[in-house]
């Protein structure tokens, strides 16, 4: 009874959420004291300690850190140098979006920091080359998605700290976290590949002609904002990276043990104000506190729901119920539904991925095959109109005859290819690993 209770409370907290726009996190904050004081017998302490501390202090530094290279302009230029560079070869400029969204995502700015700035540009550069609306969409939302997945980048960050709460170590979190990137860029580059060359968009965009003007240089603040970027993505990759290629090594052991990507990113934030690359009340604002909050709230909820027992329910259901080979497409397709309306970040995952490790030891199926079967779902109709994402795109629409025109396109097209593209995928996947 009390599981059920909780079940309907997190779909209470999405559909309260969605209808009334208010953040889905505190519904979900709201439901877990109402069921967890009063329901359960737990004392309010304990609720409070329920709160995902590590994964809000983590999320917090790391996008601290990364939000001055947003504010003082250094990856919205970096961007236009890379789109500028593809000039030459129009026939690849789908291949060329996607590669800059990925890349400034994968550099900590972030899936909807990414799409903010990248998805005007993309659109404009479709009315001027003829690209479809529907390839350029897809491909600056699929960049930025297989981007912000990377290991270091804020979806990534998030994935590994879901994982380890969910009881793997940090460097198992680590690996998983890796299969789910690497698994997000094969999938775009499969479906984009398909548009361009067997679908006609390439012999379309080769016939174009188009110009776009030459961006200005890196200034001093934005060339010292990229090396210090890189440097720390290259710090906090290269301890659990040696850690898994050295197991035995006890100074790479000690080094990575005294890692924490949290600590590293607040670090060179004090560095970056050091030097002055940003103003810092900008780049507080700039850290998405909307999404941390349903993170952490929907996460204080899942956490009533592992005391009573309900997750342990469902994945004895679907364990019982399901054969072992359609338990990857299973959970894609319940991704996908669900991030049609919700959040892949602050719902999906943290719904989905406590009933991965019990699934997987139960029906002898890998978990990095369940982990990514989630992600590759849920991302793949996150470009639909609803989610933000989609919504996104469509703001970045010039003129009300665009977005009329783009709206069926995200919905009826862009997301239903997705789709099938993740579900073939997670099933192929299945027989690989």
């Amino acid at each position: 009874m009390m599981s059920m209770l909780v079940v309907a409370a997190i779909v209470a907290a999405v559909a309260l959420g969605y209808k009334t726009k208010i953040n889905i996190g505190l519904f979900a904050i709201a439901f877990a004291y109402l069921i967890g004081c009063f329901g359960m017998g737990l004392s309010p302490s304990e609720i409070i300690t329920l709160w995902p501390l590590k994964i809000f202090f983590v999320i917090f530094s790391v996008c601290l850190f990364y939000s001055f290279a947003t504010v003082n302009g250094t990856l919205e230029k970096l961007a236009e140098h890379l789109i500028y560079h593809c000039r030459a070869v129009p026939q690849l400029l789908p291949f060329a979006v996607f590669f800059a969204a990925t890349l400034i995502a994968a550099m900590g700015a972030g899936y909807y920091t990414v799409l903010a700035f990248m998805a005007p540009i993309t659109l404009m550069l479709c009315q001027r080359t003829g690209m479809s609306l529907i390839v350029g969409g897809m491909a600056v939302n699929y960049g930025a998605l297989s981007g912000a997945n990377f290991m270091s980048s804020q979806s990534g960050i998030i994935f590994r700290g879901l994982m380890t709460n969910a009881g793997l170590s940090d460097n198992e979190a680590f690996i998983q976290a890796t299969g789910i990137f690497i698994s997000t860029l094969i999938i775009p580059l499969l479906v984009i590949s398909v548009f361009v060359f067997f679908a006609g968009h390439g012999r379309a965009l080769k016939t174009t002609a188009f110009s776009i003007s030459a961006p200005t240089p890196l200034n001093s603040q934005q060339k010292t904002t990229l090396w210090l970027t890189l440097a720390m993505m290259l710090i906090v990759l290269a301890a659990p990276v040696a850690s898994i290629a050295l197991p035995d090594n006890a100074s790479v052991a000690f080094i990575n043990s005294k890692m924490d990507i949290g600590l590293v990113a607040s670090l060179f934030s004090v560095i970056a104000l050091l030097l002055k690359l940003g103003d810092e009340r900008k780049a507080m604002a700039s850290v998405p506190w909307g999404t941390l909050v349903i993170i952490c709230g929907v996460g204080m909820l899942i956490a009533v729901a592992i005391k009573a027992g309900t997750i342990g329910i469902l994945a004895s259901w679907i364990g019982n119920s399901i054969p072992p080979i359609l338990v990857p497409v299973v959970f894609g397709a319940v991704a996908a539904f669900m991030s049609i309306f919700s959040s892949t970040l602050g719902v999906v995952t943290p719904a989905l991925f406590p009933m991965v490790l019990p699934i997987a030891d139960s029906m002898g199926i890998d978990p990095m095959i369940l982990f990514i079967a989630i992600v590759a779902g849920a991302q793949a109709t996150s470009i639909s109109p609803f989610p933000s994402g989609g919504s996104l795109i469509l703001g970045a629409c010039s003129n009300e005859q665009s977005r009329t025109a783009l709206f069926p396109q995200l919905l009826f097209k862009a997301a239903p290819i997705g789709f099938v593209a993740a579900l073939a995928f997670n099933l192929v996947l299945t027989f690989v690993l």
